[in-house]
């Protein structure tokens, strides 16, 4: 049982209709939470709304990069419920093409949208969150936020600027009566990653096999039982990534064994997305399959 009281509780979750987004308002609505859930889909984000065990939920559509847009979401918050308990930064983006070959626009988009978002968010919930007995907030990071993914460095720029934020906003708000923290999950079996595996994308993430939106959840869940300032669903890969970046010159002589290990990992995911009818070869080339 959740040591967490959620019930009545108003819980926004940023990038809600994704596999961890959708993952995490179930469980909140199952224990009694009312969910908005945040999505560009509406459509999406309306299907899931209706979907989701118990009363009060709603879907809100907006564009996290438009500024705007973000306003007028917390604003539609003001207006339905007065309060806002918990706000979940999940949102995220990735890109396989490399840093050479990138438009300067795909590097801003990527940057907003990982790390000024949340943060711009966070900041416009602020009166929301202060309405509430209990505020809290939570971020998805990545451990692409302590270990540079060599083969995605914006991503790793976005990860490693959201977690040092999510750090300092944690110690800052803390004494303002906010708890925030963040969870910071390795690779994950969402449709981004699937996508990221068919087109040929990081390979140092598939060291092992990636974990299940399932164990994010419980990271997550864990933070509001016991607040803390960070949470890692796999604990050992965590301890590892860090001891790595306690000696950063080595990781030129290191890089090549964790590709090789994570070229096999991922060609094994690709494997695992074929049997379950989630990707095929076509001409050679992976690719998604449509999922129902």
């Amino acid at each position: 049982m959740s040591r967490f009281d959620f019930q009545d509780k108003i819980i926004l979750v940023t990038g809600g209709t994704g596999g961890i987004g959708s993952a995490l308002c179930r469980r909140f609505a199952a224990h009694g939470a009312r969910c908005i859930v945040v999505g560009r889909n509406e459509a999406g984000a309306t299907k899931l709304a209706a979907e989701l065990p118990g009363t009060g939920h709603i879907a809100i559509a907006c564009d996290l990069t438009d500024r705007s847009q973000v306003e007028h979401l917390f604003e539609q918050v003001a207006d339905i419920y007065g309060r806002l308990d918990v706000l979940v930064n999940n949102v995220g983006m990735t890109s396989s093409e490399r840093f050479d070959v990138r438009s300067i626009e795909s590097i801003e988009q990527e940057i907003t949208l990982n790390l000024t978002s949340p943060l711009i968010a966070t900041s416009i919930a602020i009166p929301l969150l202060r309405a509430s007995q209990d505020p809290r907030v939570i971020t998805t990071g990545s451990l692409g936020g302590i270990f540079p993914l060599g083969e995605t460095p914006i991503y790793t720029a976005s990860k490693f600027g959201l977690r040092g934020a999510m750090l300092a906003i944690g110690l800052d708000l803390k004494n303002k009566g906010i708890l925030a923290g963040a969870v910071l999950p390795s690779a994950t079996d969402t449709r981004m990653l699937r996508q990221e595996a068919v087109e040929g994308g990081n390979s140092l993430q598939f060291q092992d096999p990636p974990q299940q939106p399932a164990d994010v959840v419980a990271a997550v869940m864990s933070l509001l039982d016991k607040p803390r300032l960070e949470a890692y669903p796999r604990t050992g890969e965590s301890r590892l990534v860090r001891l790595a970046m306690l000696a950063p010159n080595m990781l030129p002589k290191l890089f090549p064994l964790f590709r090789k290990r994570g070229e096999r990992g991922m060609a094994r995911y690709l494997e695992d997305l074929r049997r379950r009818g989630l990707a095929r070869q076509v001409d050679g080339r992976w690719e998604l399959a449509e999922e129902s």
